[in-house]
């Protein structure tokens, strides 16, 4: 009987451990776009707004692909739904291979959709994985454990890439202004296919993972028959669950707040005329406050805290680190060391408060994806594929909001534009408050 036990126990642990190295990769893959923002805007010579539609490329994808991925997972299964997705996410980091060798911002851009499917077919797989594994009061502890693989694997991507592509940033971007044309045009087609080997290194990694997960010894849960009651029964769509419905919608102004935050920061450094020596980590810092949030979730829920509670806190943190960003004069500087989580050194990075504030929404950010979560999936019985593909393609508020943040950054500046970021965390302190227990819309 206990032998029984140990084992069941030691597949669990390897479950959660295989769905911990797939959170990692989505985490290194999407976090990239911290650094490509910038990496485009200098290379293909792009607007704010213009440099912005990388996140939109990037998230728009989950909303066309989430329906078609839980048709795929229906016929897959989530084990080989997993494989699959990191297949086709491999076939996106190889099409940087023609974007860069002919500096075509469009085929950047489709890379970047098809690397989108992707991790929208792996989603929708690991994440109601992760949740029905154990226990539903638990799974936002489980969904925090995958929150701090795939955020340390956020912190660290951008710098290694960082490294590769604009480890001469500051030099590159003032040598630029003195070539002619055909100069600065070979400059900037070298600075193109600097992206060729690390994504071709990632292209191998993805084929490699999908291959190690089709061999894995991941157990096929079936999810149809949770928690289904009479009310349940009873429904005959989707759009009956009011509870999903506005969890999705407060999905799609978080994720936006997110992209927001993790893929603005360096363009507003810039733009407040921080070097690039020191901006080039601030995708990372807001990556390492979301870990820190995400260990005070894992320490916390559900001992102290419901996941509820969590909820009300991190949008009620967001609303005051959105109007300190706001409010504060962006001439005020700081210096803070901070560990350069690729080499492990000590830096000294200069960072205006009103950075720093945008950094600390991580911490805001890091408990709404695991709280919201069980909370709008609970009791969908057998629509919970769709419910799930629903919840990712809320993801295209990470496609949407960035690019209204980037349209705003243009005409009223950076700064200013920030205010976006009010009615997000608004809107989840809604869904958090009253929006997660209704019913019925009546």
């Amino acid at each position: 009987m206990n032998s029984h036990v140990g084992e069941i126990k030691r597949n669990y642990i390897l479950s959660i451990a295989i769905i911990g190295a797939l959170f990692f990769i989505f985490g290194f893959v999407t976090w990239l776009n911290g650094i490509l923002i910038p990496y485009f805007k200098i290379s293909c010579e792009l607007t704010d707004f213009e440099a912005l539609i990388v996140a939109f490329a990037f998230y728009i994808s989950y909303t066309i692909m989430a329906l078609p991925s839980a048709w795929v997972l229906k016929k897959t299964g989530f084990k080989n739904g997993m494989m699959a997705g990191l297949m086709v996410m491999a076939v996106g980091t190889m099409v940087f291979i023609p974007a860069a060798l002919t500096r075509t911002y469009a085929v950047f851009l489709t890379g970047l959709f098809i690397m989108g499917t992707g991790l929208a077919i792996l989603q929708t797989a690991s994440n109601p994985y992760i949740t029905i594994l154990g226990p539903r009061e638990t799974a936002a502890v489980r969904i925090s454990i995958m929150g701090i693989c795939n955020k340390l694997a956020g912190a660290i991507a951008p710098l290694i890439l960082a490294y590769f592509i604009l480890g001469d940033g500051d030099a590159f971007i003032k040598n630029l202004e003195g070539p002619d044309d055909i100069a600065r045009n070979a400059a900037l087609d070298g600075l193109a296919r600097r992206v060729i080997n690390p994504y071709l290194v990632m292209s191998g990694i993805l084929i490699l993972l999908g291959f190690l997960v089709k061999l894995s010894p991941l157990p096929e849960i079936d999810s149809e028959p949770e928690q289904e009651d009479n009310t349940t029964t009873a429904k005959k769509s989707i759009l009956q669950f009011p509870h999903l419905i506005l969890g999705a919608v407060a999905l799609f102004f978080y994720v936006g707040a997110e992209v927001i935050a993790g893929d603005t920061i360096i363009r507003y450094g810039l733009a407040l005329e921080v070097p690039l020596e020191s901006a080039k980590y601030f995708t990372s810092l807001v990556l390492t406050a979301m870990i820190v949030g995400y260990l005070a979730g894992i320490l916390l829920i559900p001992k102290i805290i419901s996941q509820r509670v969590a909820l009300i806190g991190c949008a009620i943190l967001g609303i005051v680190f959105s109007l300190l960003t706001l409010f504060v004069p962006s001439h005020l500087k700081l210096s803070m060391p901070f560990i350069d989580l690729m080499t492990f050194e000590k830096v000294t990075l200069v960072i205006p408060y009103t950075v720093l504030f945008i950094g600390l929404l991580g911490i805001a950010n890091a408990l709404v994806w695991p709280a919201i979560w069980p909370l709008a999936i609970h009791n969908l019985g057998r629509f919970i594929k769709t419910g799930t593909a629903l919840l990712i393609m809320a993801i295209a508020g990470g496609a949407i909001l960035p690019l209204i943040w980037g349209k705003l950054s243009d005409s009223i500046g950076s700064q200013q534009a920030y205010l976006l970021l009010l009615p997000c965390y608004l809107i989840i302190f809604y869904y958090a408050f009253r929006g997660y227990k209704l019913k019925t819309w009546k």
